[in-house]
């Protein structure tokens, strides 16, 4: 994680500038960094929540298919 940083520009309101940092942080990924480390997960079930995340990101996907491919045969 790099350090945000921001820097006010010119006759610039202070909630202006503080959106710009909020925005900086989200794509700096920090936040979410944070969240995650908040408690310790071993890697056995680090290994077991990605399978489950990966078998339902397939069911999502196949399901938006065939959803598709129902659509097609109206």
């Amino acid at each position: 994680m790099l350090p945000v940083t921001v820097t006010a520009r010119p006759n610039e309101h202070p909630e202006e500038l503080f959106k710009r940092f909020r925005k900086q942080v989200a794509k700096a990924g920090i936040l979410s960094a944070v969240k995650r480390k908040r408690w310790y997960i071993s890697k056995s079930e680090m290994k077991r929540l990605r399978r489950k995340k990966a078998i339902r990101r397939l069911r999502r996907k196949l399901r938006k298919r065939m959803m598709l491919m129902g659509k097609k045969k109206k």
